[in-house]
C-alpha cells in the first residue's frame, strides 16, 4: 500500500484565480434569494454533483414549507424543528432515517455558510440533531483474503499458457490507488508514469474546472510496471487502459472471488473500502487520506466515522 500521496503539479491553480467571496446577502433577504449563491458555495467547495440535488431539492422543501418570501432572519430554531416534524409525520409521503438525517444535513450546512459569513448573527442549525440512521457498514477483505485473492491473480498471470495478467493488474491497481470504478475506467495509457521505477504512479485526471481538485497523482505498487508489461502484450489497448466495458472487469472481480473462495464477490466498492481502511489503520492522515480519495470535505464527514469504524474490525 502506498504510504504517501504525491503532490500534482505543486503550487499550481493558485496564481490568477479570484478567491471566493462571501454571499451578497442581507438578514432581511429571502430564502428563494439564498439559493443561486448557496449553489455557487456548494460547487466553489466541489461538493459532488448529487449531494448538490439532493441538497437544493431539501431547501426546496423547506421553502415550500416556509413560504418563498420568508427572510433568513425568520427561520429560527424553533421553526427548522416544526419543518423536520412536517417531514417526519405531517407531509404524507414516507421519509426514512437516512433520508432525515440528509435533510438536517442540508440545514446544518445552509445556516453554517449563512452564519460562517456573517449573514446571521447565530445558526439557527446548531440546536438540531441527527438521528443517526445506521446503514450496514460496507464489505471489505481481511488479511487472509488479500493473499488469497493475489495468490490467484499471480498464477493467472504467472501461467505458462494463455498467461493473464488483467486480474492481477486490475486489483492491485485499485488496492494501491482506492480508485471509483468511473475513475478506474477513466485511466488513459499517458496516466501512468513509470519514468520512476521505484515509484511508478497514475494521474486521476477530472476535466471539469469545479472538480479539478479531485485530480490526483497516486503510488502504484513497485513490480506493477512488470505486470502492466505482461497485460499490454495480450491485451494491446490503444489508449485507455481498460478498454472493454465496466461489466467486463465486474466479471474479472466475480471470476477471482469465485477462485479464492470469498463468501462474497468482490466488488469496485469492496477494494475501495479496503484500500482506504488499510491507509486507514497504517497512519495515514485523515486530510490525507481525503485527497488520496478525491473526497470533499462533506463527503468526508460520512465517509470518515465509516473508515474508522471498519478499521476497529478483523485484521
Amino acid at each position: 500500500m502506498p504510504d504517501k500521496q504525491l503532490e500534482l503539479f505543486p503550487n499550481a491553480g493558485l496564481q490568477g484565480l479570484d478567491l471566493p467571496q462571501g454571499p451578497n446577502l442581507r438578514p432581511t433577504d429571502s430564502l428563494d434569494k439564498a439559493l443561486e449563491p448557496f449553489t455557487e458555495y456548494m460547487q466553489q467547495k466541489e461538493f459532488a454533483e448529487n449531494t448538490i440535488a439532493a441538497f437544493l431539492g431539501d431547501m426546496s422543501l423547506l421553502i415550500k414549507y416556509l413560504g418563498p418570501e420568508t427572510a433568513l432572519s425568520q427561520c429560527s430554531p424553533q421553526r427548522l424543528e416544526q419543518f423536520l416534524d412536517f417531514i417526519r409525520t405531517g407531509r404524507g409521503a414516507p421519509c426514512s432515517p437516512k433520508s432525515l438525517d440528509r435533510r438536517i444535513t442540508t440545514l446544518k450546512v445552509f445556516f453554517g455558510w449563512l452564519a460562517e459569513k456573517n449573514v446571521l448573527p447565530n445558526d439557527p442549525s446548531a440546536p438540531l440533531v441527527h438521528y443517526g440512521a445506521r446503514s450496514p457498514l460496507p464489505t471489505i477483505l481481511v488479511e487472509e483474503q488479500i493473499k488469497a485473492v493475489l495468490r490467484v491473480t499471480e498464477s493467472m498471470r504467472d501461467a505458462e499458457e494463455a498467461p493473464d495478467a488483467r486480474p492481477h493488474l486490475l486489483i492491485t491497481l485499485l488496492l494501491a490507488t482506492a480508485v471509483k470504478k468511473a475513475e478506474c475506467m477513466r485511466i488513459a495509457l499517458h496516466h501512468i508514469d513509470l519514468s520512476d521505477a521505484a515509484r511508478p504512479s497514475v494521474y486521476i485526471h477530472y476535466d471539469k474546472p469545479r472538480q479539478r481538485f479531485k485530480t490526483r497523482r497516486l503510488v502504484l505498487p513497485a513490480d506493477w510496471p512488470q505486470t502492466l508489461e505482461v497485460y499490454l502484450r495480450r491485451y494491446q489497448p490503444k489508449e485507455l487502459l481498460f478498454e472493454c466495458t465496466p461489466r467486463n472487469l465486474e466479471y474479472v472481480l466475480h471470476n477471482v472471488s469465485t477462485l479464492a473462495y470469498l463468501a462474497n464477490p468482490m466488488t469496485f466498492e469492496t477494494l475501495r473500502w479496503t484500500s482506504a481502511t488499510q491507509s486507514l489503520r497504517d497512519g495515514m492522515d485523515e486530510e490525507h487520506l481525503r485527497k488520496r480519495l478525491g473526497l470533499s470535505k462533506i463527503s468526508w464527514q460520512e465517509t470518515l466515522p465509516i473508515l474508522q469504524k471498519l478499521a476497529e474490525g478483523p485484521l
